[in-house]
């Protein structure tokens, strides 16, 4: 996939989550105060929660998901786990702070 949306190093993005996305990652996952606090005192737009993140602490969140949805024996609740991961993993690659490597 190419990244289209060039943005400085440790330049934070606007990340919209549903309700149910920040609850999974607030009451699912073991991700770190850093990353949650985040979720927990937010901007709304509409229907959506705005979280600011670096592409380096959105990597860091979507192990925590990954974490959990490869660990958890309910199935609904892996397969919300897997497809905010795959939502956030598209929103990470739409992005090109120059910090990933580039293919030989």
């Amino acid at each position: 996939m190419a990244r289209e949306k060039k943005i400085e190093p440790d330049q934070p993005i606007e990340v919209l989550f549903t309700p149910r996305e920040r609850d999974l990652i607030l009451e699912h996952t073991f991700a770190d105060g850093e990353l949650t606090d985040r979720l927990r005192v937010v901007e709304v737009k509409g229907a959506k929660f705005v979280a600011k993140y670096t592409l380096e602490d959105l990597d860091a969140l979507l192990g925590y998901i990954a974490a959990e949805a490869n660990h958890t024996p309910k199935k609904k609740l892996q397969k919300g786990l897997d497809a905010l991961f795959a939502r956030l993993q598209h929103e990470i690659q739409s992005y090109d702070d120059g910090q990933w490597p580039h293919p030989l």
